[in-house]
């Protein structure tokens, strides 16, 4: 897919929710572009983003985390079918290669993220005792599990909605990624109400502001000081 036929998809999307009179649980969002930069605040590269391996920034929102993962190969469209919410169509992966991706962190069953202390939320890159499936979002919160290759569809565990993708623009020219809105099923008012305090006091009340013109992109390894696994 090239850009202009990303971006005419995705307009197309939000152009549908608003004309139904409101964006609906499984329309395209559009928020403020924000372009990914690493912590120096030079742009990241899709190229450089290495295989498999667990990246998070924030985005809509100064404290919604994402996760950006690179898996490695080409990630085709898929329509995304959800008991309860109308299908909707997923574009798939970003970058030359076509195979990097971005969702919300937040599982859409507990509301479990990632912070500075722990993670029970991550890619796992194979399978496990509990987990069946390789190359997977896994919440070791309650075993949900999610396909990134497949817009992050439900494979198991009791989560009821697929995680949100977050849209991604990619500059064949320099190469680099700006987060450009939200689709499909999101969790942010819920995930909002649920940890309000703790955010508020993390953000300096700013936890529903949105994220500026750029987004810091960090390796979970190191955002995070331990990470359950499972």
């Amino acid at each position: 897919m090239e850009r202009r036929d990303f971006i005419r998809i995705c307009a197309g999307s939000m152009g549908a929710g608003l004309a139904a009179g409101h964006a609906g649980p499984a329309t395209a969002q559009h928020f403020p572009r924000a372009r990914l930069t690493l912590g120096d605040g030079t742009p990241v590269k899709a190229a450089a983003l290495a295989a498999l391996r667990n990246y998070v920034f924030f985005y809509p929102f100064r404290t919604t985390p994402c996760f950006l993962l690179n898996l490695g190969r080409r990630v085709k469209p898929r329509a995304i079918k959800t008991a309860g919410i109308p299908a909707y169509d997923w574009p798939g992966g970003a970058g030359a290669a076509r195979s990097v991706v971005s969702y919300s962190a937040i599982c859409s069953h507990q509301l479990t993220y990632p912070t500075r202390d722990i993670s029970f939320i991550s890619f796992r890159a194979g399978k496990s005792p509990v987990n069946r499936f390789g190359d997977v979002i896994h919440c070791c919160s309650d075993h949900s599990q999610y396909d990134p290759a497949e817009g992050a569809r439900v494979l198991a565990g009791p989560a009821p909605r697929p995680l949100a993708a977050i849209l991604l623009e990619h500059d064949p020219q320099t190469d680099g990624l700006t987060a450009i809105g939200t689709l499909g099923p999101d969790v942010f008012n819920a995930f909002f109400r649920k940890y309000e305090f703790k955010l508020a006091l993390e953000s300096g009340g700013r936890t529903r502001q949105t994220t500026g013109e750029t987004c810091v992109v960090t390796e979970l390894d190191y955002y995070c000081r331990q990470q359950v696994k499972c």
